[in-house]
């Protein structure tokens, strides 16, 4: 198969499917068939808290693996619009199989969250990217690693250690697993975080923010006396951090006036945002024609994206994200400058393959819709 991936996947294979890319006439024969888009199939829906959820997914495979840390564009289709948010991964890279699995704490204006926690069920078929993302531990672990993380900022670290312990090589001279929840009933991992009580070489250490435990060592939000009394200096420990702004803030700052920001690695990740800014000078300047050759018609340029006035104009084109990930709904520019709404880029080739989801005409274009 990974032959046939290779060949599906080549430049004469592109050139006789454009302006769509061979998977998607394969995801019409079977929604797993695929030559470089990485689909997969839960088969598996934990829940972790009352509003969080490990999703174990089996990818086809285009999937390349991931690295202990690392992130993925999860998406989810729902009623004919595919929603895609960014998640790390929760599982060990050292588990045997292509199983893994993210864990996802629901927000309230989180759709994609809230689906994964409320209706997500074994057998639904979801749509990923590669594992992407540099907050990665280095081929060499120091002897002093602290891996310190809020909230649902623990997934990437918690597959860092899974890792570490799942593999044969031994582990750093100290690994310190810092963990901020506001009480223990809002903590995911609770039952294996006990387990590692007493692992040689790992101290966890949990603070409870908001119902902290009766003597515990800790208290409080993150602060420099934290590190002092567990015996830290950040000067000489490589430290990673995942969690909410305010706590990655405190930490950043705490680093720096201890002159140690060349051992700390933060980690932000989200999906592409539109510039709300550029959409408006775009509405603003809209000037020229929208021509839709294949329909046999045209309208003046108002400066939303090509697809929104695809649709205004009576034409059903195909679409999933709408956010310029999944590129279902790729058409040719046949000619004409159009700018992307995420990049700011303009593009003036002609016939030229773009993404009309996030593609604003710039003056005159011609589209194959």
């Amino acid at each position: 198969m990974g032959i046939m991936r290779t060949a599906l996947a080549s430049r004469p294979v592109a050139t006789m499917t454009s302006p769509h890319h061979v998977d998607h006439y394969l995801e019409k024969l079977h929604p797993l068939w695929t030559a470089e888009a990485v689909r997969a199939r839960v088969v598996g829906v934990e829940r972790e808290t009352d509003n969080a959820t490990t999703v174990t997914v089996r990818p086809n495979g285009a999937w390349k693996g991931f690295t202990p840390g690392q992130h993925v564009e999860f998406g989810i289709e729902v009623n004919g619009v595919r929603k895609v948010r960014v998640f790390s991964v929760s599982s060990s890279a050292a588990a045997k199989g292509r199983n893994f699995s993210v864990s996802v704490k629901a927000h309230p204006d989180g759709f994609v969250s809230r689906f994964l926690n409320s209706r997500l069920a074994s057998g639904e078929l979801v749509y990923l990217s590669q594992a992407r993302g540099e907050f990665v531990l280095p081929e060499v672990v120091p002897d002093r690693l602290l891996l310190l993380s809020g909230g649902s900022g623990i997934t990437p670290v918690m597959s860092m250690l899974r890792t570490m312990l799942d593999r044969d090589t031994p582990l750093p001279h100290r690994v310190t697993f810092l963990h901020y929840a506001r009480s223990r009933a809002d903590e995911m991992f609770t039952d294996q975080l006990d387990s590692w009580a007493g692992v040689p070489g790992v101290e966890v250490i949990r603070v409870y923010t908001r119902e902290p435990k009766p003597g515990a060592e800790l208290a409080g939000r993150f602060h420099i006396d934290h590190l002092k009394h567990l015996g830290i200096d950040p000067a000489d420990t490589l430290t990673f951090v995942c969690g909410p702004a305010g706590l990655i803030a405190a930490v950043r700052d705490t680093y720096d006036e201890q002159q140690a920001a060349d051992q700390l690695r933060l980690e932000y990740f989200k999906v592409p945002t539109v510039d709300p800014a550029l959409l408006a000078a775009a509405a603003a300047e809209a000037t020229g024609t929208l021509s839709f050759e294949d329909a046999g018609t045209a309208a003046a340029n108002n400066g939303n994206t090509i697809l929104e006035q695809a649709e205004a104009a009576g034409l059903t084109p195909e679409y999933g994200c709408r956010m310029g990930v999944c590129n279902t709904c790729a058409i040719k520019k046949l000619h004409g400058a159009v700018r992307h709404v995420i990049t700011g880029e303009v593009c003036a080739n002609t016939d030229e393959t773009i993404k009309p989801c996030v593609s604003i005409p710039v003056g005159d274009v011609a589209v194959a819709l």
